[in-house]
């Protein structure tokens, strides 16, 4: 038997949707292939909460979903804002250089969130409105770190900025609260390995109405992402070449799950298993590298280890020995934290049984670690909290 895994994505997947995307061959050029994706578009639409945005699934991952979302807005040599605050928001900004983009960047310390302050600084000083685009990362994966993306097109809004606004909701979108049309987003991109409970092959992108206009003038090459043709496909409930059949079966059966939960319910079960692992972190004595508790994410917390261990040591020493899974860190906490990913579908003992295996490991590897204390501190958050129904799928 598989243990269960506590990385930031894939997420742990659950029976019901395993066999959802175990489909027998179905003609894609058949009406019956309409059933499927028109209901997968119009479940994703919901789970973002959005009356009118254009939703797209594209044969890829979420870094597949940047690539869409610049090229089908952006021409060469336009300028974007970006805040470097961690390993994905870092990739993302990568991704646009490659691109022939020129990124203003500015630079957080690695454990903070987006700073709207400074956002709205360089926006108001963007007098000529060269800036096009705003990136944001809604939820730093490699930092445990959700930022305020209301506060971001507040920015914009005070400033006058006719920019874009482009959200990563990759680590945060179906586990936490993301609101496309009351945080004026343009495009949010996700994908189907995090929070919907699916193997990677996904790239899901949602555009509103004027990032769809913004994509008749973008000069960017794109072929194989381009939303147009898949816009004309879907048209007639098609696809513009061969879809993957199996993962939009499962993206509907997922949205049906999480609609059925209550969505609400969905992002309190996140935020109380999170509770249990940051409270597990303190009885450890181990600090967490969001740098202050607005900051802390839902769906991954990265733990600081003590100064001069490697905490990569802990991530291999599960894998070796009790055969369980967690997160290393990436750039520059690489070394310096371990990860636990919680988010998806999961229970409070599925959280309690990968503190325990934390607690082994730290134990076996010589740090002041008392077996128990974390695991006790979690439990008491979860015996002392209302545990919302996880609903099961038939």
């Amino acid at each position: 038997m598989q243990n269960p895994v506590f990385i930031p994505g894939p997420t742990n997947m659950p029976e019901f949707l395993r066999k959802a995307v175990d489909v027998p061959t179905l003609d894609h050029r058949s009406a019956a292939f309409a059933e499927v994706l028109k209901p997968a578009l119009a479940g994703v639409r919901q789970v973002i909460r959005s009356a009118d945005a254009e939703v797209f699934l594209f044969p890829s991952t979420g870094t597949g979903g940047w690539e869409i979302a610049i090229t089908n807005t952006l021409s060469p040599g336009d300028r974007v804002l970006a805040a470097r605050h961690g390993m994905f928001s870092h990739r993302w900004i990568d991704l646009c250089e490659r691109h022939g983009l020129d990124v203003e960047k500015i630079e957080v310390t690695w454990g903070n969130g987006l700073p709207a302050d400074r956002y709205a600084a360089v926006l108001a000083a963007d007098r000529d409105h060269r800036i096009k685009a705003v990136l944001a990362t809604h939820n730093e994966t490699a930092t445990g770190v959700v930022s305020d993306i209301a506060a971001i097109r507040h920015a914009l809004d005070a400033a006058g900025h006719p920019a874009l606004l482009l959200v990563d909701g990759v680590s945060s979108i179906g586990s936490m609260d993301f609101r496309f049309d009351d945080w004026g987003v343009d495009i949010a991109v996700t994908g189907s390995q995090k929070g919907f409970m699916l193997p990677p092959g996904l790239a899901i992108v949602a555009f509103s109405p004027k990032a769809m206009a913004a994509t008749e003038t973008a000069r960017l090459s794109r072929c194989f992402f381009d939303i147009r043709d898949m816009g004309r496909s879907y048209y007639f409930g098609l696809y513009p070449y061969t879809p993957p059949v199996g993962l939009i079966c499962g993206l509907k059966e997922a949205c049906n799950f999480l609609l059925a939960e209550g969505l609400e319910n969905v992002f309190a079960r996140h935020t109380r298993i999170a509770d249990g692992v940051r409270a597990a972190a303190a009885a450890w004595g181990m600090p967490l590298a969001a740098l202050s508790p607005e900051l802390q994410s839902q769906t991954i917390t990265a733990i600081r280890t003590p100064a001069g261990f490697n905490a990569t040591d802990i991530v291999t020493r599960a894998a070796q020995v009790y055969d369980t899974a967690f997160g290393t860190g990436l750039g520059e906490l690489a070394g310096k934290v371990f990860r636990f990913g919680h988010l998806g579908v999961m229970s409070d003992l599925t959280a309690l049984s990968g503190l325990a295996v934390l607690e082994m490991c730290m134990a076996d590897l010589g740090l002041p670690v008392r077996l128990g204390s974390g695991v006790a501190a979690a439990q008491q958050v979860y015996r002392t909290t209302a545990a919302p129904v996880l609903k099961q799928a038939a």
